[in-house]
């Protein structure tokens, strides 16, 4: 197998006054795919490298951002993801340069996939760039799809402050192309991630903004959502909890359906009884034992 050193095209004399950097990346491509075959991955990223430099002095973008991709993918078969991710970063920048926003945009999406469970913030920053590429094609549908993905790593990882304002940027793209049924829902979706943030005023904002909504008033969203702020607001945890175990909640993503399953009213969930008028025990009958609050754990 040739060696990645023993690649001559680079090679200048007194006949060659200029290393021919296309033959050179030519060779190393060949020798990455060869280490690859043989499971070689540390000398098929060397290779890769190389193979980019050589692309990248021929002023050939693309095939130099392919390359960097592919040492990449050789990291990550070494596990070795954070490095992976930073080289599939820099070729999506070298894609933007060459006026490929499309595929920049895919390297970023992967590079995102690849690192999710491991920097689950850095797959928030990655797939947040992904939709900014998309926004500004107008591909808005790819763009809310990638701004979703960022929202529900949000939401998982408790960052609510960040997580509100990233379902708001969705929902404005779903208004935009008048998607208008998944606004319901991203209005649910905003809804609980306030109050998880113990901001009722917020959540009520939401809602009330919400009306312009073509054919939200009116709508199964709309009153399940006036129901829960409702009991929010009442410190019911009963009312809380059906709606939040209702199937319009339970079948959302599941980011968003154990919000509504783990949400408490403010005081510790205590459903609020109507006293009942004390009457005069028989004499002589023992006390009657303090009832037991079932809703003291304040779970749905």
């Amino acid at each position: 197998m040739k060696t990645v050193e023993s690649i001559n095209s680079l090679k200048t004399g007194f006949l060659k006054w200029k290393p021919d950097y296309d033959s050179a990346a030519s060779e190393y491509g060949k020798a990455a795919v060869a280490f690859k075959n043989a499971k070689q991955f540390e000398q098929a990223k060397d290779a890769c490298l190389r193979e980019a430099a050589a692309h990248e002095n021929n002023r050939a973008l693309f095939h130099a951002a392919k390359a960097y991709e592919q040492a990449g993918m050789m990291l990550k078969e070494m596990q070795k993801l954070p490095e992976a991710v930073q080289l599939i970063e820099k070729a999506s920048t070298m894609y933007l340069e060459n006026g490929t926003p499309d595929t920049a945009a895919m390297a970023l999406e992967r590079a995102g996939k690849l690192i999710e469970n491991v920097d689950p913030e850095k797959a928030v920053q990655l797939y947040q760039q992904t939709a900014n590429v998309f926004e500004n094609e107008e591909r808005l549908r790819q763009a809310v799809e990638l701004l979703g993905k960022a929202s529900r790593l949000l939401v998982r990882g408790r960052r609510f402050d960040e997580a509100a304002l990233s379902i708001q940027k969705e929902k404005n793209i779903y208004k935009e192309i008048e998607n208008y049924p998944t606004c319901y829902k991203k209005t649910i979706a905003q809804v609980l991630v306030h109050l998880h943030r113990n901001d009722y005023v917020a959540a009520e904002r939401c809602v009330r903004e919400s009306y312009s909504i073509p054919g939200f008033n009116g709508s199964e969203d709309c009153a399940a959502l006036e129901q829960l702020l409702e009991g929010y607001d009442q410190q019911d945890q009963d009312q809380v909890c059906e709606v939040c175990s209702s199937p319009l909640f339970k079948y959302m993503d599941n980011d968003y359906a154990k919000l509504g399953l783990t949400l408490v009213v403010p005081g510790g969930g205590v459903k609020k009884k109507a006293a009942a008028s004390p009457q005069p025990a028989p004499a002589g009958a023992p006390a009657a034992e303090e009832e037991e609050d079932e809703y003291a754990g304040g779970l749905c």
